[in-house]
Formats: C-alpha cells, structure tokens, sequence
C-alpha cells in the first residue's frame, strides 16, 4: 500500500523550503523529496548579498542550509529522491520516486525549479561561481568596474547586457549569429549604450584564469573573413541562452507555456489541477530571485492549507446528509 501524504513538496530551493517551513507551521505534515540538486540552483552561487536579513551577504549554500533546518524545526521531513512519474488524474495524487517507491498525497506543491543553459563546455563548471554565472541580477554586483561578457542574442541577453552596463566598465555582447533575435526595441536600447559592444558571428570555446575567470577563446564563426580565435580578455562571463524549467513528468496533466513553463492563476500557485500548486522559478520565466521563489512557496502553502480545510469540511457536510 502506497504511503498517504498530506502535503507533498516536490523540490528543495527556497520555493520548495519556504512552502515546507509554513506547511510545517500549518501542521500539515509536509514531506519533501529533494530533487537531484539538493537545495536548488542557489547552491552553486559563491555569495548571495541581496536577499534581506543577510547584510554581510551568505553563501547559496549556506541559506539553503539554514533554511532546511527552518524546515525541519517545524515538521516536516526531509528526503532525498527525485521524482520520475506523476499520475495527477485523481485524487490522492501519485507520485513515483525514483522509478520504485510511490507515495499518495492528498496536495502537491511542485518547486522543482528551471535550469540555466549552458555552452557544454568543461570550463563552464570548472568556472561556476568563480566567473561563470547565469544571473546578472544575482551577481553583477560583484563586477563593478570590471569587464563581463553576456552570452546570447534574445530579449533576456540584451537585458542582462543593460543590467550590466550600469555595473561593469565594459560589456561584451557575444551572439552567435550576424543580427540579435530580441526586440526591436531591446536591440536600439543595447546598441546606444556606450560600454556594450556587440560581437557578432562569434562564440565562446573556451575559459582561462588561474583561480578566477581572466579571459574567453572566442571563434569567429563562418561568415567573416576568417575562422580563427583569439583571446578575449574579460572577469566574468555571464550565460543568457535560456533556462529549462524541470516540468517534464509534470506536462502531461498541467497547461505549460511553449518553453515548459507551469501555467498557473495570475498572482498565484494555483494550477488547473485541484490541489495542485507550483511554486519559484517552475512557473516563474521573468524573475527567477531567490526571494520571489520564497514568497511563492509561502503562497503556494497557504494555498494547500486553505484546499484542504476546505476539503475537511466538505467531508463533514456530506457525512452529516449520508446520515
């Protein structure tokens, strides 16, 4: 017989932690299942210095810490495992995890997070969190006066590129094709900023730095006179080529947008499925910070505590007209 769960949290970030910390309050019994990156994509940022009540700033790993202990004060339980099937037609819903055990909850809370696009190069990981970032707005602070390069041609790499100009001396634009696919009016505002430059037809092959990002192999891609690298000299690189929500097992029975993104009612968790909710950077493609993450978790809690109060009484009212 499968296990029978009030309150499941599906992933460990601050979304997935927060909504385990006010279930847990809410006596709800929460148990979270950790995912495959325990504590979240904020683990692989060196210092957080923007979220409130850190004015010394934190490492992502150390707040994910202090966070599952929050959690864990107050309830709920704590386990590894990753989720590998959903059945969401009924309620209780089931969940398998990790392709053996299946569990029965009566909500689930799915914050299992997006993941940032890489290059798929080796020094893209030799380098995360020593020059190599996916979040501008997480990290450009420490770029200030310094030289940075954004990776990406669309919409969200002209508005990394912008962020940056206001922090960093000089902002290399790098896009792999001869014209940028963003807006027309993201591409006037990029191109009349002063210290972007734009490098067109040429690409990222490759990191060098003893300790700490110092420079990028670029290749001048077809097209241009020559097909050749050269060294360009820069602190930081920053990806901008798109994130992956980890919705897979989820699609079939939730609405998703056309990248994967979890579709929920405007300014809430709450999804088409009854009992269902989605919390951070699953359904979130805008702003993906750490705090909105949180404040949607805490929604999202709210949001199972109030479904199922709501279903205990329903329960009684039905009881009392059967008998």
């Amino acid at each position: 017989m499968a296990e029978k769960i009030k309150c499941l949290i599906i992933g460990s970030g601050p979304a997935g932690y927060t909504a385990a910390i006010y279930a847990g309050r809410a006596n709800l019994s929460p148990v979270l299942y950790a995912g495959m990156q325990p504590g979240g994509q904020l683990t692989t940022t060196t210092d957080i210095e923007n979220f409130p009540g850190y004015p010394n700033g934190i490492s992502g790993f150390e707040m994910m810490e202090e966070f599952r202990k929050q959690a864990e004060k107050f309830g709920a339980e704590i386990r590894m495992g990753n989720v590998t099937e959903t059945d969401l037609s009924n309620s209780p819903y089931r969940i398998t995890i990790d392709g053996k055990e299946t569990v029965e909850a009566e909500t689930l809370i799915i914050a299992t997070g997006a993941t940032a696009k890489y290059l798929g190069l080796a020094d893209e990981r030799k380098y995360a969190g020593a020059g190599v970032s996916a979040c501008a707005t997480c990290d450009g602070f420490f770029y200030r006066k310094k030289t940075v390069a954004v990776v990406g041609g669309g919409d969200t790499a002209c508005e990394e590129a912008i962020y940056l100009s206001n922090v960093a001396e000089k902002v290399y634009l790098i896009v792999r094709k001869p014209e940028l696919r963003a807006s027309k009016i993201m591409q006037i505002r990029v191109k009349t900023i002063p210290n972007i430059e734009i490098l067109f037809e040429q690409e990222v092959v490759g990191l060098s730095g003893e300790k700490f990002v110092e420079g990028a192999t670029i290749l001048k891609r077809r097209g241009q006179e020559d097909e050749s690298t050269y060294e360009l000299p820069i602190d930081g690189l920053f990806l901008a080529i798109g994130h992956h929500p980890n919705t897979e097992v989820f699609k079939q029975w939730l609405d998703t947008d056309e990248t994967g993104y979890i579709i929920t009612q405007p300014g809430t968790p709450i999804t088409k499925v009854a009992g269902v909710f989605a919390a951070g950077d699953v359904a979130d493609p805008d702003y993906r910070q750490a705090i909105t993450a949180a404040a949607s978790g805490c929604k999202a809690a709210i949001e199972a505590e109030r479904y199922l109060s709501t279903m205990e009484v329903c329960e009684i009212i039905a009881e009392r007209k059967s008998k």
